[in-house]
Formats: structure tokens, C-alpha cells, sequence
């Protein structure tokens, strides 16, 4: 087993943090390593996991076959299945309504390439997030009633809109909710609701995302189709061609990587790197990559340019994208979303500079602060979560950030992120009950709200007085779990092989961390706007590692000034002209000598 008290491996790390390893139990990895052909790091690896060795297997090589859940599991699933289905057959008008981001894009396009292989139009209908706000409104489903829909599908939303819903149903329009956000107890209308996250839902499956739920539903579709006998002309759809926008979205929308979330993502990135679907090559083709074949391709590169358009301009161009078989416009929606990216990496830099200095003159007042609140006038409602995330990485804190005026409202909308231990999305649903606030809520990372700008002390002391408790809390997010100590003579390609078939990585299922001990930098320098990129040293090698965001941060200045240090950070491969040179990622040190506590 794992010890659930690690031990302090250094502590007062540049930025404040200290490292903690836990060792695992000799026995168990012994076991383990026979299970991985005697590979020690390896089963080092996956017993800090915690994964017991009858279980290697089907963590290393996750497949559908093994981990697809039995669509009937879900509540109403079969149900949705059939309205689906009898829509199809009879040719009713049907309109998917999404949400803006690239869950809600991807969730619309595996539902409109499903109905296009029964030669059957999906209407589309994406909120905008400046004049509508997050999810269906009355208002909404007038609209789409009048237009001629005669059945919506919501994608990525729904489950917690009951004003709307209720609309729908005294106006007689039929809605099949697909959303995997957390819902109060009590039931809204809909002609079926599906969402693994509702109470009374037993799959088991609540940590899928809603590209996720959507894929199991046409798995759904294609049953009942087999069952009653019918098809369209060219057979029933192979859903496997769109498991790339399954992991797209699932990886997009930071969901839990396990059981078949990882499978979605292992096969679904293999779907990806054979470039068959039009929008996403367009789009990987704009942003200079070659091959779309990573967790990193997925999450960095082409989600922020699909959330571009939801954030700061069109949001119906990502679900336009995904659903296009047209190269010529896949290729403008492309550029457009493209341009859009880098519109919102200037607006973000200009809030994010403010927020920083909001930030320090906090904890330079208050250095015990339980949660950083940022504001300011013309904050954009797309950027404040992007910068709500970005403090609480720097100063790991509980952050809120918050915007209003111009073209934006009167009335100011907030995002927060947050740290293991502290509630947000509770601690902003109670501020709501308790009157601080108009409204908000959230689940236990994240959460929104809104709010009168002239409230904003008021909420500061709110939750300053709220969140007094959570010291343990706060203490714990300085601390940086560490998988084991390296030597840079050590990295090779082959060990690096290893630590890739832990993958994929991402939430819930994170990349290895490790230390390089008493290294020498003996070559930094500055690469983009506030990058650093480094020569690391030891008796048995040299390899060339970068730290990113990092200048003119604490991390940062202490970097620039060379000298032997231990870093903390990640093993990275970088491909040039079919050759691979491995990295080191940093993302944490502490001079050589300093902070020892082991």
C-alpha cells in the first residue's frame, strides 16, 4: 500500500510549495513488477496509483469491449433511445441546443453526423454567452417552438434549467435533456433526462463527460434500431468513427480519466491521429501541427482555438466545425477560430495582469487569506475563468474572478476555481441563499456567479469569514506530490516508453512527476513572451528542460540565476524531423542545499 502520510521530500520550494513522496510497500511492488516484465519504475508507478495487479492490464490496454457500460443502466436512456429513433423513422423536425464549449461542440456533432447517416437534418442552436447566459431559456425554446422544432435534444445542459423547461412543456415542445452536471433533487419536465449525475441514476457512470453520455446514447439508438428490424440505406452508423470527438470532448471538459473514460481517449486519439474528420484536420492543419495524436494536441492546442469562438466571439462556430465535411469550410471556420484564439490570448494577458496585481496587493495585506477575489470593470465574461485559473495555479488559493460594465452588463458575472479541500462551487451556492450575491453555484473545483457590482466588499468579506476554516485545506494545495527521484544519466527513450504507457494522462489520472536532485543550470534563457528555456546538468548528463509561464514569477527568478538547484517537473518528448529528444518539464524548484527534509 501507499502511505497516506507521505513523507516532506523539500519544502519553501520558489514558489512556495513543498514536495512530498510517498513510498510504497516493497511487497506490492514486487508483485506489480512481475505483472510489467520486471519493469521496477513502472510498478513503482502503479502502485502509487494504487492499481492492484489483477487490474494492470486493463489499465495499460483500456478497452471498449471490456469497460463500455450497458446503456440501459442509465435512467431514461432507453427511453431517449427511442424518441431518437422514432424521430428518425418519421422524419420530425429535431434541433440540438449546446452549450458554447467543446464538450457541448462535440456532444452537437457525434448527434449530427448520427442523424446525416440516416439522411436526416439536426438543427442547431448554440446560446451566446454574453446575451443568454449558460443552458436553455424560455426564451429559447419559444424561439426554436416558432421555428418549426418539433423535438430538442440539449447537449452538455438542461438538467438544472427548470424555468425553461417547464416553458417547453406548456408550449408543447417535447425536450430530451443529455447533460452530466450535477441537478437538484426534484425533476424537471422533459420527455426524457439523462444525465448519469441525477439522483436517482445507478449507472455508476457519473464521471463521464457529455460527448461521453451522448456516445453511449447513439450506441443506444443503433440497439433499438437492431431490435425493431430497421436502417438506414447504407446500415446502421459505425459510431466508432467519432470516438475523436468523444475524447475530445472528454478531455476538453478535464473529466475524470478512468474506467472507460480512459478507453474513450486511448482508441479516440487513434481515431484522431488518422485525420479523417474535416473540421478537426482543418483546425490542427491552421494551428501547424501534423499529426494530431495527444492529450496535449487535444487539450492545448485545438480546445482553446474550438472554446475561442464561445468566449469572445461566435459560438456556434466549433459545433459548425465539428459537424463539416466541407474542406473549403472547414478551413475558413478554421482561420476564424484561429484568429479568435489569439484575440482572446491578448484580452486574457491584459485581465491577467490586472488580477496579478489585485492578487499580490491581497496577500501582501492578508497573507493568510483563505481565497483570492479579483475584479474589474470590462473583464470579459469569456476570460475570467481562464484567469481565475491561472491565480489559483500561481498562488494555490481558491480564486474568484469577476467582471462587469461596457458592453458586458450591468449586472457582474464571476468565475472561480479552486483547490483539494475547499467547496467553491457550496461555499458560492450558500453566499447565493444567504443573499450575498443574485446567484451562483458550482461543484467542488469550479463554480459561477453573479452578482451587483456595488455587492463585491460584500462578498469579499462573506467568504473571507466563510472559508476562515480551511487552513488544513489551504496548506495541503502548497503541496506537490512527487513519484519518485531521477537522474538525468537515467532518462532514456526506453524509460520514457514506460512512463507513456501509464497514458493517458490528465484529470484524475496524472502525469508522473519527478526530481532531478542537485543539477547544475548552466544555461537559461528567456523563449516567448515569458517562457524559459534551460541547459540542466549532472555527473552523468545533460538535458535541455523548460518552464513555462514562468517569468517574473518567483519560479522564474529564481531559474534565471542558474546555479544547482533540484527541479520538480514531468519527462516530455519532443519530435523534429522524425526525431525524438526527450525534455524535462519544470514545475517547481529550490536551490541545491535549501529545504532538505529527507
Amino acid at each position: 500500500m501507499i502511505s497516506d502520510s507521505p513523507d516532506i521530500l523539500f519544502e519553501n520550494s520558489f514558489s512556495g510549495r513543498y514536495w512530498t513522496i510517498a513510498p510504497p510497500d516493497e511487497g506490492i511492488v514486487q508483485t506489480l513488477a512481475h505483472a510489467v516484465n520486471g519493469n521496477d519504475l513502472l510498478a513503482r508507478l502503479l502502485a502509487g496509483r494504487r492499481i492492484a495487479a489483477d487490474d494492470v492490464e486493463v489499465f495499460l490496454k483500456p478497452t471498449l469491449k471490456q469497460l463500455f457500460p450497458d446503456p440501459s443502466t442509465f435512467k431514461d436512456m432507453d427511453l431517449a433511445a427511442g424518441l431518437i429513433l422514432d424521430a428518425l423513422i418519421s422524419g420530425t423536425a429535431v434541433t440540438v441546443f449546446a452549450d458554447y464549449d467543446v464538450d457541448g461542440g462535440t456532444s452537437s456533432a457525434i448527434l449530427t453526423r448520427y442523424f446525416q447517416a440516416w439522411e436526416r437534418e439536426l438543427g442547431l442552436y448554440v446560446p451566446n454567452r454574453l446575451t443568454e447566459g449558460y443552458g436553455p431559456s424560455p426564451a429559447a425554446f419559444r424561439a426554436l417552438k416558432a421555428g418549426g422544432a418539433e423535438l430538442v435534444i440539449t447537449v452538455d445542459c438542461g438538467a438544472a434549467a427548470s424555468d425553461a423547461l417547464q416553458t417547453a412543456d406548456e408550449i408543447g415542445l417535447p425536450v430530451i435533456v443529455v447533460d452530466h452536471h450535477l441537478m437538484g433533487t426534484e425533476m424537471p419536465p422533459a420527455a426524457a433526462l439523462v444525465n448519469p449525475n441525477r439522483p436517482d441514476d445507478t449507472s455508476g457512470q457519473g464521471h463521464l463527460a457529455a460527448a461521453g453520455v451522448v456516445f453511449v446514447l447513439v450506441a443506444a439508438v443503433n440497439r433499438e434500431a437492431r431490435r425493431r428490424g430497421v436502417q438506414p440505406k447504407g446500415g446502421l452508423p459505425d459510431i466508432m468513427q467519432w470516438l475523436d470527438l468523444c475524447a475530445l470532448g472528454t478531455l476538453c471538459d478535464m473529466s475524470p480519466l478512468t474506467g472507460v473514460n480512459r478507453a474513450f481517449v486511448r482508441q479516440g486519439l487513434k481515431v484522431l491521429s488518422r485525420g479523417h474528420g474535416t473540421g478537426l484536420r482543418a483546425l490542427g492543419d491552421v494551428a501547424g501541427l501534423g499529426v494530431i495524436d495527444s492529450v496535449y494536441h487535444a487539450t492545448f492546442v485545438l480546445g482553446p482555438r474550438l472554446n475561442a469562438g464561445g468566449r469572445i466571439g461566435d459560438p456556434w462556430l466549433a459545433a459548425r466545425l465539428l459537424a463539416t465535411d466541407d474542406r473549403a469550410e472547414a478551413v475558413a471556420l478554421s482561420e476564424r477560430l484561429h484568429a479568435l484564439n489569439e484575440e482572446r490570448k491578448d484580452v486574457e494577458r491584459h485581465i491577467l495582469e490586472q488580477a496579478n496585481v489585485q492578487a499580490e496587493q491581497i496577500l501582501a495585506k492578508s497573507p493568510e487569506s483563505g481565497i483570492l477575489i479579483v475584479a474589474g470593470e470590462g473583464w470579459h465574461p469569456g476570460i475570467i475563468g481562464i484567469v481565475a485559473g491561472r491565480l489559483k495555479d500561481r498562488f494555490h488559493l481558491p480564486t474568484i474572478a469577476i467582471g462587469w460594465g461596457q458592453a458586458l452588463g450591468p449586472v457582474a458575472k464571476g468565475s472561480a476555481r479552486s483547490v483539494g479541500g475547499v467547496n467553491i462551487g457550496d461555499a458560492i451556492a450558500e453566499a447565493a441563499r444567504k443573499g450575498v450575491i443574485l446567484s451562483g453555484g458550482g461543484h467542488a473545483m469550479a463554480g459561477g456567479l453573479s452578482l451587483n457590482p456595488e455587492d463585491l466588499d460584500n462578498l469579499k468579506t462573506w467568504m473571507a469569514t466563510h472559508l476562515a476554516d480551511f487552513h488544513a485545506a489551504r496548506h495541503a494545495a502548497r503541496g506537490l506530490a512527487v513519484d519518485a527521484t531521477l537522474s538525468i544519466g537515467a532518462i532514456s527513450t526506453e524509460l520514457f516508453d514506460g512512463i507513456e504507457s501509464l497514458g493517458p494522462f490528465g484529470q484524475a489520472a496524472p502525469e508522473p512527476v519527478f526530481v532531478l536532485r542537485d543539477v547544475l543550470i548552466s544555461d537559461a534563457r528567456r523563449i516567448g513572451e515569458n517562457h524559459l528555456k534551460m541547459t540542466v546538468e549532472d555527473e552523468q548528463g545533460r538535458i535541455e528542460a523548460l518552464a513555462w509561464r514562468c517569468v517574473g514569477t518567483p519560479l522564474g527568478d529564481g531559474l534565471i540565476k542558474r546555479g544547482r538547484v533540484h527541479l520538480a517537473g514531468r519527462l516530455k518528448a519532443q519530435e523534429w524531423r522524425g526525431k525524438r529528444r526527450l525534455q524535462f518539464e519544470v514545475m517547481d524548484a529550490l536551490s541545491a542545499g535549501a529545504g532538505a527534509k529527507k
